[in-house]
């Protein structure tokens, strides 16, 4: 209670601060002459966003990576450890095959969100206006649900009953009543990862509908004329597709399957509300909560935080970069 009260406490003074400079600011430019208020009118309108990130953004990062190198006791006092919160991370096997479910994530959701997105795109355009307003509608429904209502959703569709009880779960309905086999405890399921590809089909269904907007938006963007130059030169509908209309919104693609990757880096939410990490399905942002909550272990839970930072910037680096060529290129 005392660490919410505290948080709050520090939201309320930061914004607080930042509006008094701001005000502080506005005054100033206003009694001062009107060389001297070109010069601070920049000052106003960054000061107090630059302000807001620091307290808000980059002192937690430092306060967090500085928590990283403390080891606590069983009564909460710390002292230095050095790099023994990550050594003890890395020599260890569950986390180790935490770091692999990761992987797995990165790979297949922002790949395959993608090219379904893509896909429902592409395909729709050809149902009519009417249709295809209808049919993206109810493919981005499932992005206004939060990730909470999902897991539910979703348990109810793997649920697992025993053999010869009555099925309620969708999956071991359709399973029992075709093959006529024994139900199959879907999250318990670990041959080939399967609970980990179920749990990753909840966050593709979640963000297939935003892909589906944005890639659609950008191919409607792509000049009509490039593609009949394609058509009368002879190139085929699939030829068209992957050689005019796809180069011409690869930073579309890329700005989805970033923002994706980055969602899928740090979910949490659907793991834990369906199998809290258990059955070898564990993911970084899960960790994080057991070493904080169940564990007791801030240091270890900030060297997990530290890592999926460091695992982030190569990524938002490369989107930088792209985003600079696609300007230079205009």
């Amino acid at each position: 209670m005392d660490q919410i009260v505290s948080v709050l406490a520090s939201v309320v003074g930061g914004l607080v601060i930042s509006f008094l400079i701001y005000l502080g600011l506005n005054f100033v430019i206003a009694k001062s002459g009107r060389r001297a208020s070109v010069k601070l009118l920049p000052i106003v309108f960054l000061g107090p966003v630059v302000l807001l990130l620091v307290v808000f953004l980059l002192v937690p990062v430092f306060i967090t990576v500085y928590q990283s190198f403390l080891k606590y006791d069983q009564y909460g006092l710390s002292t230095f450890g050095g790099l023994s919160n990550y050594i003890s991370l890395f020599t260890s096997g569950p986390f180790l095959q935490t770091l692999f479910n990761n992987l797995l994530w990165i790979i297949f959701v922002p790949a395959l969100t993608v090219i379904i997105g893509l896909a429902v795109a592409t395909l729709a355009d050809r149902l009519g206006p009417r249709r295809e307003k209808t049919f993206k509608t109810i493919l981005f429904v499932p992005f206004a649900i939060s990730g909470i209502a999902a897991a539910s959703i979703w348990s109810f569709v793997y649920y697992y009953s025993a053999p010869g009880t009555p099925q309620v779960g969708l999956l071991n309905s359709i399973w029992v009543s075709t093959t006529q086999s024994n139900p199959i405890p879907w999250f318990q399921d670990q041959f080939l990862r399967t609970n980990s590809f179920l749990l990753m089909a909840v966050v593709i269904w979640l963000n297939a509908g935003y892909a589906m907007v944005l890639l659609s938006a950008a191919i409607k963007a792509v000049p009509e004329e490039t593609i009949e130059a394609a058509r009368i030169d002879g190139a085929t509908e699939r030829q068209a597709f992957f050689r005019v209309i796809a180069p011409q919104i690869r930073t579309t693609i890329i700005a989805v399957g970033i923002t994706v990757l980055i969602t899928v880096m740090k979910v949490f939410d659907i793991v834990f509300a369906m199998t809290n990490g258990q059955f070898n399905t564990n993911v970084l942002g899960v960790e994080f909560f057991n070493q904080l909550f169940s564990f007791q272990n801030p240091g270890k839970a900030s060297a997990v935080v530290v890592i999926l930072l460091i695992a982030v910037i190569p990524i938002i680096a490369y989107q930088i970069k792209t985003y600079r060529e696609q300007e230079a290129l205009r």
